[in-house]
Parts: C-alpha cells; sequence; structure tokens
C-alpha cells in the first residue's frame, strides 16, 4: 500500500508542477521523463503484483519499502525545494538536480531488481492457481474431527439456514452467507454442517475452504477425499484437473450431497468448479461463505443471509459459554464487569471468543477482570497472534492496490466487501448517504496507516514525532489545556506535510503562524470557536500553492476570506460550515490567472454577488451553498445579488439558497431575474417567497430535479 500511494504521490506532484500556471519551481525535463519511465514501471508492477505468506511476505515488505523510500525521498527533496523557494531561503538548482539524480540511480537499480524477479517469477510473484501446497486453498484440515461450538447468539440464523438445507425444494441450490471478517460466518456454517439432522439429510457430505489464494485442482481432490473412503490422496496425486471433476461428478451424480466452500473470494472460483456438480433433482445444496456481497448478487440474483453483530444480551450469552461452558453459571461478583467486557468486544463474535479464552485461563477474579477489561483494545489486538485483527487484515491485504491508500473513498466496494457498512442510503438514486465502520475495522486501518507512514492520529502524545509524517489529525484532548500551544508548537516542525486535520477551540487567528507556513498542504480541515467575529482569513493562505481542499467547521460567526484566494487554482473543495465572505475577484491579470476552474463545491458562502465577471471564474462548479441576508435591499434580492447569472453555471449540479427571514425577497423579482440553469439535479430553497404554483415555471421542465422546498 505505501509503495503504490508514494508512486502516486510522487507522479501527482510532479505532474502539479509541470501544469501550474505558476509552479513555485521548475524540474530538468530530462529527469522528469527519467521519473515518470521509473514511476510508471513500478506502478504497472504493483497492480499485478501479489504475495504469499511468510519469506516471501516478508520478502514482498522489503521491495516494497524500498520502492516507498525512494519515492518519498524524491518527493521530498521536490517539496523541501519549494518550502524553501516560499519562504525565501535558497536551495540552488545544481543541488536538487543532483539530488533527483541520486534518486533516479537508486530507481533504477529497484527497476533493474523487479526486472529479475519478474524473469524468475519466484519468491513474490506467485501464480494464485499453482502455489505451494502448505498455503493454497483446499489443503486446511477439515472441520469434521473439531468439537461443535455452541452458536450462542446465532440460533436465528442457525434454524434459517437449517430450514434452507432441508427444505423440499428438489433442484440445487446455493445457500449463501455473508458478512464481515470475524463475524461468525464460518462458525454458522461448521454448526450445520456437524448437525446430526443434517448428517443424516445427506448421503455426502464435503468441506473445502477456498481462500483468497486458490487452486482448483485442491478444491477437488478435499471433495473426493470427503465423498469416498477408498480414495487418498497419494492415488489422485497423478491426475489431472479434468480427470479430478469427472471423478467428482461421477462420486455425487444420483447422490444427495452437501459442499461447504467456506471463504470464497472470486466468482472464478465457483465458475470453475460449479460444472462437476450434477443437479440431479436429489436436493443437494451448495453453501457458501463469503465476505463479499457482489459475489452473492451475481449467484443468486439476492443479498443471501447476511449475518450482523450481535446485541449486548447475545454477546454477554457467547462470552459466559465461552468462559464457564453450558453446565457453569458466572458468578454474581463477576457479572457487571463481564457484561462491560463482552459489550467492549462489539458484537464480533471472535472477539468475544478470545476474550472469553483469557479470562477462562485466568483467575476468575473481579482484580483480573477489570484489568482485561481497562486493556481489551490491546489484548484483543495482541493475544493468541493476534487472531482478530489477523482476520480483518485478510481483508485488507486482498483489496486491490488503489483501494489500499483509499480506504474511505471507494465506499460501493468497500461496502460490498463487508469492510464498511452502509447507514442510510440516498432515497434519490440509492447512493451511499451514510455509511459505519467497526471499531475493530477502524483499529486495523490506524495501525496499518501508521506502519505504512500514510496516517498519523495523536490525541494527545508522541508529539516528538509528528516531522516525519505527511498526514496527520491533531484532536484536543479534554483535560489537557496546555496541549494547544505544545500543538501549534509541533505544526511548525512538519513542513511537508500533505495533508492535516486540526480541532481546537479558539484557534483560528492563530493559524497565520502555524498551519499556513504547511505551503504543501493538500488537505486542510481545522474545527474551531473564534475569537473574533468576523474572522479576517490570513492572506497567507495563498501560500498553500497545492491546496485542494479547505474546510472549517465553525461553531459561530463568518469568516472573511482575503483576495489572494482567488489566485489557489488548485482548490477542489471550499466549505466553511460557519458561513465565508468572498470578496470579488482581481480585476485585469493575465489569462486564467484568477479563474478557479477546479473547483467543484463552494458552501457556505454568505451575500455572494452572482457577477457575469465573478461566474466567469468558477466555470466549473458542482455543489454551490448561499445565505443572503443581514441587508435591507427592499426585498429586490435577485437583481441586486444578480442571480440571473447562476444560469451561466453550466455544470452545477446541486445549489442551495437560503434567505434571511427578515428580509423576504420579492416574489416578482424572483420570477424574472432568478434563474436556475438546466444541469440542476438537486434543489435546496429556503426564504425564497415564491409558491408552488411558481415551481413548474421555474424548475418544471429541469431534468432529473429533486426540490426540497421551505416558505
Amino acid at each position: 500500500m505505501a509503495a503504490y500511494a508514494a508512486l502516486l504521490c510522487l507522479k501527482y506532484v510532479i505532474e502539479q508542477i509541470q501544469l501550474h500556471p505558476r509552479p513555485p519551481i521548475s524540474l530538468h525535463q530530462n529527469q522528469v521523463d527519467s521519473l515518470t519511465d521509473n514511476l510508471n514501471f513500478l506502478q504497472d508492477f504493483l497492480e499485478v503484483y501479489s504475495c504469499g505468506d511468510g519469506s516471501s511476505r516478508e520478502a514482498a515488505d522489503v521491495l516494497e519499502s524500498r520502492i516507498a523510500d525512494a519515492a518519498h525521498a524524491a518527493e521530498d527533496i521536490i517539496e523541501t525545494r519549494i518550502v524553501d523557494q516560499i519562504h525565501g531561503e535558497k536551495m540552488s538548482s545544481d543541488e536538487l538536480y543532483q539530488y533527483l539524480e541520486k534518486l533516479i540511480q537508486e530507481m533504477g537499480f529497484i527497476k533493474k531488481d523487479v526486472m529479475e524477479i519478474k524473469e524468475k517469477k519466484i519468491g513474490i510473484i506467485e501464480d494464485r492457481l499453482h502455489i505451494n501446497s502448505s498455503t493454497r486453498g483446499g489443503s486446511s484440515s477439515s472441520p469434521l474431527t473439531t468439537k461443535q461450538i455452541a452458536v450462542v447468539g446465532l440460533d436465528d440464523q442457525l434454524i434459517e439456514v437449517m430450514d434452507k438445507l432441508t427444505g423440499q425444494q428438489s433442484n440445487l441450490c446455493i445457500i449463501p452467507i455473508v458478512g464481515m471478517g470475524v463475524i461468525g460466518k464460518t462458525t454458522l456454517a461448521r454448526n450445520a454442517y456437524t448437525n446430526p439432522l443434517i448428517k443424516e439429510q445427506f448421503d455426502i457430505r464435503a468441506w473445502v475452504t477456498i481462500s483468497q489464494t486458490y487452486n482448483v485442482r485442491e478444491i477437488l481432490v478435499e471433495i473426493l477425499l470427503c465423498a469416498s473412503k477408498d480414495e487418498s490422496r497419494e492415488s489422485l496425486s497423478g491426475k489431472s484437473e479434468g480427470e479430478l471433476g469427472e471423478r467428482v461428478h461421477k462420486s455425487l451424480y444420483g447422490r444427495r450431497y452437501l459442499i461447504v466452500m467456506d471463504d470464497i473470494w472470486s466468482v472464478e472460483v465457483w465458475d470453475k468448479v460449479q460444472i462437476f456438480f450434477p443437479d440431479n433433482g436429489q436436493g443437494s445444496r451448495v453453501m457458501i461463505t463469503t465476505r463479499l456481497s457482489n459475489i452473492v448478487l451475481q449467484l443468486i440474483g439476492s443479498h443471501g443471509l447476511v449475518m450482523n453483530i450481535l446485541d449486548d444480551d447475545k454477546s454477554w450469552d457467547l462470552l459466559c459459554g465461552s468462559i464457564f461452558g453450558k453446565e457453569e453459571d458466572c458468578p454474581v461478583e463477576l457479572e457487571e464487569i463481564g457484561k462491560k467486557i463482552a459489550k467492549s468486544c462489539k458484537g464480533l463474535p471472535l472477539s468475544i471468543v478470545v476474550i472469553g479464552g483469557l479470562l477462562a485461563k485466568s483467575n476468575p477474579t473481579r482484580e483480573n477482570w477489570e484489568y482485561i477489561s481497562e486493556n481489551l483494545n490491546s489484548i484483543v489486538n495482541l493475544e493468541d497472534n493476534e487472531r482478530c485483527l489477523k482476520v480483518l487484515l485478510l481483508s485488507y491485504h486482498h483489496l486491490p492496490v488503489h483501494l489500499k491508500p483509499c480506504f474511505l473513498e471507494y465506499l460501493d466496494e468497500l461496502c460490498d466487501r463487508n469492510l464498511i457498512r452502509v447507514h442510510q442510503r440516498r432515497s434519490s438514486n440509492g447512493g451511499i448517504k451514510f455509511c459505519k465502520i467497526h471499531d475493530m475495522v477502524r483499529e486495523l486501518c490506524l495501525r496499518e496507516a501508521k506502519k505504512e507512514k500514510f496516517l498519523y492520529v495523536t490525541i494527545p502524545h508522541d508529539l516528538n514525532i509528528i516531522n516525519t509524517q505527511r498526514r496527520i489529525s491533531i484532536h484536543q484532548s479534554t483535560t489537557q489545556k496546555e496541549y494547544l500551544p505544545e500543538a501549534l508548537h509541533a505544526l511548525q516542525s512538519m513542513p511537508l506535510a500533505r495533508s492535516l486535520f486540526f480541532k481546537f477551540e479558539g484557534v483560528l487567528p492563530s493559524l497565520d503562524h502555524y498551519v499556513f507556513q504547511l505551503v504543501n498542504s493538500r488537505f486542510l480541515a481545522v474545527g474551531a470557536v473564534r475569537d473574533e467575529n468576523p474572522c479576517r482569513f490570513p492572506y497567507s493562505v495563498y501560500l498553500l500553492w497545492n491546496l485542494q481542499t479547505l474546510i472549517v467547521n465553525s461553531i459561530d460567526g463568518v469568516v472573511v476570506a482575503p483576495s489572494e484566494i482567488w489566485k489557489m487554482t488548485q482548490l477542489r473543495h471550499v466549505q466553511f460550515y460557519g458561513g465565508l465572505e468572498m470578496p470579488d475577484p482581481p480585476l485585469g491579470g493575465q489569462d486564467g490567472e484568477f479563474v478557479l476552474g477546479n473547483l467543484q463545491t463552494l458552501s457556505v458562502i454568505i451575500n455572494f454577488k452572482c457577477e457575469e465577471e465573478v461566474v466567469k471564474r468558477i466555470p466549473n462548479i458542482n455543489n454551490l451553498q448561499i445565505y443572503y441576508g443581514g441587508q435591507e435591499l427592499e426585498g429586490y434580492f435577485s437583481s441586486y445579488y444578480c442571480l440571473n447569472n447562476l444560469g451561466r453555471l453550466g455544470k452545477l449540479e446541486s445549489f442551495d439558497c437560503y434567505f434571511d427571514s427578515l428580509n423576504k425577497p420579492n416574489r416578482n423579482d424572483m420570477l424574472q431575474n432568478f434563474i436556475i440553469p438546466n444541469s440542476i439535479k438537486k434543489l435546496t430553497l429556503f426564504g425564497t417567497n415564491l409558491k408552488w404554483e411558481d415551481m413548474k415555471r421555474k424548475i418544471g421542465w429541469l431534468p432529473n430535479i429533486i426540490l426540497k422546498s421551505s416558505n
């Protein structure tokens, strides 16, 4: 993940310097060409790159670390030069050239090593269908001899699975069980599989674990070993995949069979083996478990049996069963702290079982249980070779390389993988409106982000290492007010930071000396209660030459932007939740000098005057929110603020317009001068003084419109 993200970041920096209308530095074209060639080669390699476990994983980590270090070093050299240039300090062009030459040479060495690896195809690069038997799916031991685990809290779902397995439907049926890692899919399937009724129901039962690196031949061998006592691994070793498939078909034909395919990660594996499963009207079943909802949709066209986290009562029942078994109750003096421990496991069965195992081995004293409760997160993460997080880590490692550094951006795909849960969908198009992430998944994200030096979150310690981080989130301690000066001082020592989330009370006036010195920042989010109203944004914001996102989440009052904001051509999203007063753009200038051509989001803007020269400077705006009020204009808001020019914003899709309730606009003026572009899809109007019969005239002809109106 770190290597791929580092390559993309370096490519982005080079591209921005090449494309920026006023780049702070320039690079030699021959070095740009060399860097680009190396970056493209390594990026292509990582996109098809696959590694296993053990020594292969370690070798992969070393290689990725070399790639990441080289890319980060080149990026740091370039951006350090930018910092020096903007702050008036000097690094000679020759020095920059020489530094980059050394890094280009190092990338050349890495490229040579990668080419040797690709030619030999050993160790790190593996064929997913031809891997060592010790790591491939299908070779793991069958759960047939394991003692049945009590499925406390899963009784209703077990009954549902049993009903599907024993139903009257005679044709072959697929029964999917879907859910995030550590939710208990395998446990549920295993308990159904080993149920005496199921043993009696089916002539043949076979269990095979697929995993993300599968081998079709081994899957077929595993099925045959379960289906016939006469078969052995030795007798099947010389058979081809086709011969094994024919033997599977022959063994299953005319028999009622149940096959469990545990932990499926792709539809391809199903397509390759299902042709050997006869549908002979005997009431046979195939039960699959998967983390990926999209697989189930492709197989059966519906969502299957979806497993959710346990509630508090079921979590407590499972914890008690894990510690005391069925015959013994929890001592009364431990019940309160025990329920607290169960609740802290966040409804994840595997976490509960791991903690239950710890408690079962320890002395049943309140002191011991309180210790475990206080340190639950670290114990869950570290005990038993970090079982809980390792299961989630498997989901993370299986993500396509482009998803790993963008863990919360590709929502649909991540939700399909059950790493993120959809909380609410949009009524208009069914898209995701709100999502949730489980605490254990968040813990995994933070661990991996810190390990890969991708993101640093602090509250409130370890500020001494902040200068090495690129993406930083600083939260205020609720108990340490003296943390603010310490945090502000730390900001001075991180000139290479790219993203900053900074949340403190009463801090905004101080930003001029701290935050806006981070000239390479691309993302800046500040949460603050201001000490003055209105607050004037420091002109030094212009120094953030590459800033794309600027968010200020203030509780009250308005921020006044300097005219320099019109020079920040890289801005894409500007959001001021307490309101922003935008000045008119400067007059004159060269072509495109004061045009925010990348700007997509602008909110909430106070009394925005949409003159023709203004709207021309935001040609690609997609989301605009405006608030009008505080001025007495005898109702003629539309004409005064030139709202007829809104029609020139041909890419505007979402528009919110609010009018102060004390200054209602003139209805006729609104009808005549309030022009809505035909690109609008979502429109929110408040206090417009328009009537419902006016709506048809104003927007009734717009395609795909969603209207929210209040007067």
